[in-house]
């Protein structure tokens, strides 16, 4: 067995919600970077970016990282970082640490539910999570785009400075702002990438492929990511782009995904493809992993320190 065995006792919803905003917050500090370059791609080709980086081109997303950290230095690649754990705690808590007792409350207490049940689990918690944790994301997306160069103003200077001037400019819908499109993306999302895991994880243990151990969960993770970056892909460039732009520019996040795609066309909705796949691969490993491993060391903890007592 690779890792902590299985606990006797399955974990509390309490254990699941705090182990998935740790674990998220966890493959957050390790992908990061790919995170950050994902969205300078996204945005590349909008009026704003290209005013602000006249000489500056952004080519796959190992180039993005060499550039960004030859023109802005290694600390630009984390730009956003604090508005991006402040995310996960409130944002993967909810879509993923619920998600089993979402699915158990569809499926009327059955333990095995169909993909249908799951699917609805997975979009329900995913909503759920954006309504909370929007203004995060708002806040997150905007420091991963703006840049960190010399006589470039930089738009905001610190994370709670960037809420306060937000609400203050914009309002309380500018916090919100994409909200459904990104409630429509991380329905899409979270249903893919958990229903995904499910069946993957599932099909491999029923078959006797492997035990429910790291090898397991990094495959079924690996799987999943690349399934929900095909589905999500998008989604997630027509939110990136709304959000990150300033007021007016977009009437909604309908007539931003009109506009991209008549200017720059269909394969605009795919821009930073490579780095998206890069990124959501490697976060859905190290947070699965990371995952099933907290849930059996707290569940390990909790059942000494009831003994102990």
């Amino acid at each position: 067995m690779v890792g902590l065995k299985p606990s006797d006792v399955p974990p509390t919803p309490s254990v699941k919600f705090l182990s998935a905003g740790t674990a998220a917050c966890i493959a957050d500090l390790f992908t990061f970077p790919l995170d950050t370059a994902k969205v300078r791609l996204q945005i590349q080709g909008e009026k704003a970016a290209v005013e602000a980086a006249k000489n500056i081109r952004y080519s796959g997303v190992f180039g993005t990282i060499a550039t960004m950290v030859k023109t802005e230095g290694p600390r630009s690649l984390y730009n956003g970082l604090v508005a991006g754990l402040q995310r996960q705690m409130a944002f993967a808590s909810i879509r993923i640490g619920l998600y089993d007792s979402v699915k158990q409350f569809y499926s009327n207490g059955k333990e095995s539910a169909g993909v249908g049940i799951k699917i609805l689990a997975g979009c329900t918690t995913g909503a759920m999570a954006v309504s909370v944790a929007q203004p995060t994301d708002v806040v997150k997306v905007r420091f991963q785009a703006q840049l960190t160069l010399k006589g470039v103003e930089r738009r905001y200077k610190g994370t709670m400075q960037a809420y306060k001037a937000i609400f203050r400019q914009e309002g309380i819908q500018g916090l919100w702002k994409g909200t459904l499109p990104n409630i429509t993306r991380n329905a899409i999302v979270n249903a893919a990438e958990l229903v995904t895991y499910d069946i993957i994880k599932e099909t491999i243990l029923k078959y006797k492929l492997l035990t429910d151990n790291l090898p397991c969960h990094f495959l079924s993770a690996f799987g999943a990511g690349f399934c929900t970056t095909v589905v999500a892909s998008p989604v997630d460039v027509v939110k990136t782009r709304y959000m990150n732009s300033p007021l007016g520019q977009y009437k909604s996040a309908i007539n931003c995904a009109w506009t991209m795609f008549t200017k720059e066309g269909p394969t605009a909705f795919y821009k930073g493809f490579v780095p998206s796949f890069l990124r959501m691969g490697s976060w859905n490993v190290v947070m699965f992993v990371s995952f099933e491993q907290l849930k059996r060391a707290m569940m390990m903890s909790k059942q000494s320190l009831e003994c102990t007592a």
